[in-house]
């Protein structure tokens, strides 16, 4: 910090710590004891240099930090630092990114002139949808670049004046096979299934959740590569299941079967509660045998007596549930303040419904 003052040559700049969230703490001492007396601008004015030996006022410095996730970052730490969540760009702010910034940057930097080669817009979704998955741009430019490279040799070897067009048919040639794919929207109804909303660091995607009741002897059995809060909300989801089906007329005894709840994709791990009703809304199209609707999707907290609390991340969560084509969205009521950040075309596009309790999500979701 010293030496940046020393380079600055100026009291006052504004310093860029990159990747707070990488700090590690081992045999070697713990950086984020050290970053709370330099961060904290309660303190800091005195801050004792171990190369000096002398205090030095840091107060006029500006600490701007990077992260990408908050977890790792110490409490202590978290506590002195003024947060500003950035959302992941949307694939339709991606397209506009890779026609306005990206490409016109790439064709100088391979010295390409801009008519020699033509991207279409689908050839750019593609792209974005299937060879990559962030929430930035870094790994689209990349792939971007790899094209490029591809057809400016192509032009040397064979100089051509008239200009490629690359169409969604052809990426692939340059690429290679689809690296990602998207899980889309259930083509029936069935009983014992609903789809949910998770939030990941690259953004949205909808989860398969899946129940199977056989006779037994009342055991639960969980599967997925859950974490301990999804787990926790699998076994409130359970309770208020089996009391909301009995309290509406259904005569089986629940107790002797064994219930398997399955949520798809196992080799990712899963946590976090915003799957909470929509394993409710499956276990109890199971137990009253009524089928969920394929073109619905949801997102939310449950609670043992099914009152529906609000969650995170409701723009990624939205956006995959569009791209996934699911055209009903049930949202907790608390979370009707997030509209706003929702783009104007997916709010044509999509109906969306804002439950307080279960009863609300079940009205929507089972047929």
């Amino acid at each position: 910090i010293i030496q940046g003052l020393n380079t600055a040559g100026a009291k006052n700049p504004v310093f860029m710590l990159d990747e707070i969230d990488k700090i590690g703490m081992d045999f070697r001492g713990d950086p984020s004891a050290a970053l709370l007396e330099a961060l904290d601008p309660q303190q800091n004015n005195t801050f004792s240099d171990h190369y000096l030996e002398v205090p030095f006022d840091l107060s006029e410095v500006l600490f701007i930090t990077t992260a990408n996730v908050l977890e790792t970052i110490p409490l202590a730490l978290r506590d002195r630092l003024e947060v500003i969540p950035f959302p992941g760009y949307t694939e339709t702010e991606k397209l506009h990114i890779a026609k306005n910034f990206l490409l016109p940057k790439l064709f100088t930097d391979h010295g390409l002139k801009k008519r020699a080669l033509s991207f279409s817009d689908s050839a750019l979704s593609d792209i974005i949808q299937k060879h990559t998955r962030e929430a930035g741009v870094r790994d689209l430019e990349r792939q971007l670049a790899t094209i490029i490279r591809k057809v400016t040799r192509k032009l040397v070897e064979s100089p051509s004046s008239k200009q490629i067009a690359l169409t969604k048919e052809i990426i692939h040639k340059y690429l290679g096979p689809a690296k990602y794919t998207h899980q889309m929207a259930e083509t029936k109804d069935e009983i014992g299934r609903a789809t949910g909303l998770a939030w990941t660091p690259v953004g949205g995607e909808i989860l398969d959740i899946e129940v199977v009741k056989m006779p037994g002897k009342g055991k639960l059995t969980l599967t997925g590569q859950l974490g301990t809060v999804m787990k926790e909300s699998a076994l409130a989801a359970l309770s208020f299941a089996r009391a909301y089906a009995s309290k509406f007329g259904v005569k089986e005894d629940f107790n002797m079967d064994d219930i398997h709840i399955h949520v798809p994709e196992g080799g990712i791990k899963k946590d976090g509660p915003s799957a909470g009703i929509a394993i409710t809304t499956a276990l109890i199209s199971m137990f009253m045998k009524k089928p969920f609707r394929k073109e619905v999707c949801m997102t939310g907290e449950v609670t043992l007596r099914g009152k529906v609390l609000g969650i995170g991340g409701m723009k990624e969560k939205v956006l995959a549930a569009h791209r996934a084509g699911l055209k009903v969205v049930i949202l907790p009521a608390d979370n009707k303040k997030d509209m706003e950040d929702i783009p104007k075309e997916i709010k044509k596009d999509m109906k969306f419904y804002f439950a307080k309790t279960m009863e609300d999500v079940l009205k929507i979701a089972l047929k």
